[in-house]
């Protein structure tokens, strides 16, 4: 088989904050394969940020990485733990945006309101040239400028010769997604991070960026890790689903065993939120039971046993259930399936 593009292992990041540990990652592990797109799910603060942010080396503090393993492995070469790299180290700036590249939930904070959106992705370009001349001079800014007038073409940037010149508050939220994708897209990265990118924008717009990363994924096989929690937008673009709760893995699968045959409670109760064409009208949709908790206050055991219609008396509360198979290719972190196996206490 292939090697994957990258592996996460046992992946933990804590805050060290006056009140307490926050632990936002708790041992979450995951792979993703060349051309694959894997989607993270979960509600608002489940980790699914900061899991990325930890992959790029670019955890705020008082965050911090303490444990795991996140490999990454380029064409050829062998695979590169980068939570062994200093994060303000050359190798690890070589990585990040060349290698693997972010596009965040919100472009118009992440472009300079100061600089045009061209001169950005020039200046990305010109960083990283080693992607589009290993061996010659270095890149023109001439070059670069006619570059990015191609990439905002090829991302259906309407105009491009003239929106090279825009700043990104003259640009429509559709049209700034669209360059921050040909900023990302620009040094031709083998794994590309899609946090959340479609949440700021309609429907309609949102339909065409999904599109749009679609047909790039299919034409340069890159690897895409997509963060969202819209079920709908999982079911449309990932191969393979992770479902996050509280810092952990509840469950991950193929995206078509997961849809047909959630495993995990959390994972069924998520899908049965979704309103669907089939439901009775004027009936209220069903909702997970309670909130999340707070995140210095973690439930002990299993962290969705106060919300779960199936938790086991005696059992959930006590101890936390490790992510085992329950199927081909597919696991989950129940007692529903496993009551002997356990994690820590």
């Amino acid at each position: 088989m292939t090697a994957p593009v990258l592996e996460v292992k046992d992946l933990r990041v804590h805050f060290f904050l006056d009140e307490g540990v926050v632990r936002a990652v708790d041992g979450v592990s995951f792979d993703v394969g060349p051309g694959q797109v894997v989607g993270i799910v979960g509600e608002s603060g489940c980790g699914k940020s900061v899991t990325v942010r930890a992959i790029l080396q670019i955890v705020e503090p008082p965050g911090r990485i303490v444990g795991g393993r996140i490999l990454f492995t380029k064409d050829g070469a062998a695979a590169a733990d980068l939570t062994a790299l200093d994060a303000k180290g050359p190798v690890m700036r070589a990585i990040r945006g060349a290698e693997i590249a972010l596009i965040p939930q919100e472009p118009m904070a992440a472009f300079s309101p100061v600089h045009t959106v061209g001169a950005q992705v020039i200046e990305a370009l010109r960083l990283h040239q080693r992607q589009w001349r290993p061996e010659g001079a270095p890149l023109s800014r001439r070059e670069a400028r006619a570059l990015t007038i191609e990439l905002f073409r090829s991302v259906g940037i309407s105009m491009p010769a003239e929106r090279i010149d825009a700043y990104s508050w003259q640009l429509s939220g559709g049209l700034r997604q669209r360059a921050m994708i040909a900023m990302a897209l620009s040094c031709k990265p083998r794994l590309l991070i899609a946090d959340e990118p479609t949440t700021a924008i309609d429907v309609t717009t949102q339909a065409q960026v999904l599109n749009l990363l679609r047909d790039l994924q299919r034409r340069d096989g890159t690897a895409i890790v997509f963060i969202t929690h819209d079920l709908g937008v999982i079911a449309q673009m990932a191969h393979h689903v992770v479902v996050m709760y509280l810092g952990r893995v509840m469950e991950q699968g193929a995206v078509a065993d997961i849809f047909d045959a959630p495993k995990h409670p959390y994972t069924r109760a998520l899908l049965k939120s979704i309103p669907s064409v089939r439901a009775a009208p004027r009936t209220l949709l069903p909702t997970i039971a309670g909130s999340i908790p707070h995140p210095l206050g973690r439930p002990r055991g299993c962290p969705f046993h106060p919300r779960c219609p199936d938790a086991i008396p005696g059992i959930c509360a006590n101890r936390v259930p490790a992510l085992r198979p329950v199927g081909p290719g597919q696991h989950a972190s129940c007692f529903l399936y496993h009551r002997d196996e356990a994690d820590e206490p």
